[in-house]
Formats: structure tokens, C-alpha cells, sequence
């Protein structure tokens, strides 16, 4: 068996693909679009044959709730504070600032948290994050 992905609905299309492509640096590696279906998936992910994101987009607006059933998505990072500074610049909120230098959440434009790790061993500590003790609830 071989875990392949993981969907989530949008009706924020653009605003998602520019989290997970832009911000994240996600790959779109195929998108697939059903005119009988009226709607469009968008698969994202890493790297080709990485686990995936599969984007579905129903073209008839409609607006979605998030259950208490989903948790989170996790990606490993190379350097966390640098992807925390990407976010802040592109005005997403940090849920939970990586002051430990090693995890911090962040949401994207449909609400789904997302976890980013520090690959490695944790970085050292530094301003601006370790004041930053007030953000979050984590």
C-alpha cells in the first residue's frame, strides 16, 4: 500500500494555489478538469511521487465548513524561520510562531492548519519569534 493524497475544497482557487505553489513552494503536477462534472482538481505536491494535495474546485461557488475531523497538514522545512518570514510578508497569520526553532502552525486561505517542522536539528532561538509568546495557542 502507498499513501498518494490528501483532497481539500476550495472555492478560493486562486488564493489557494498561491499558498501551496508561492508560499510553500508546492509543484502543480497535473490538473484535471470535468465539464460534465463542473469541476477542476489540482494535484500539488513536493517533488513527483511525493504524497500529494489534491485541490478540488467546484465551479459553481459554494461555500464549505470545516469539520472538527481534520487535523493538520505537516511539511518538513529547510530553514523555519525563513518560511515563517515568506508567510508574514505575504500577510498570512502565524498561529503559533516557531520560537523553539523547531515547529510553528500556519493556516491556509480555507482554514486547514498547517505544521511546518524544522528538518534537522532545531535552530537556535532569535528575535523576532521568541518574543512573539503571545501569538498562538499552541
Amino acid at each position: 500500500m502507498k499513501y498518494l493524497h490528501a483532497m481539500i475544497r476550495t472555492n478560493k482557487l486562486e488564493d489557494t494555489l498561491h499558498f501551496y505553489c508561492e508560499l510553500m513552494g508546492l509543484e502543480l503536477l497535473r490538473k484535471k478538469d470535468s465539464e460534465t462534472g463542473r469541476f477542476s482538481l489540482y494535484f500539488l505536491a513536493t517533488h513527483d511521487g511525493a504524497p500529494e494535495i489534491e485541490v478540488t474546485h467546484n465551479w459553481d461557488e459554494k461555500e464549505y465548513s470545516n469539520g472538527d475531523n481534520f487535523g493538520h497538514f505537516a511539511f518538513r522545512v529547510d530553514n523555519i524561520y525563513e518560511q515563517c518570514e515568506t508567510f508574514m510578508a505575504a500577510g498570512v497569520d502565524i498561529l503559533r510562531p516557531p520560537r523553539d526553532g523547531h515547529m510553528a502552525f500556519v493556516k491556509d486561505p480555507n482554514d486547514i492548519s498547517i505544521e511546518l517542522l524544522q528538518d534537522g536539528e532545531r535552530l537556535e532561538p532569535f528575535e523576532p519569534w521568541i518574543s512573539m509568546e503571545n501569538m498562538g495557542t499552541w
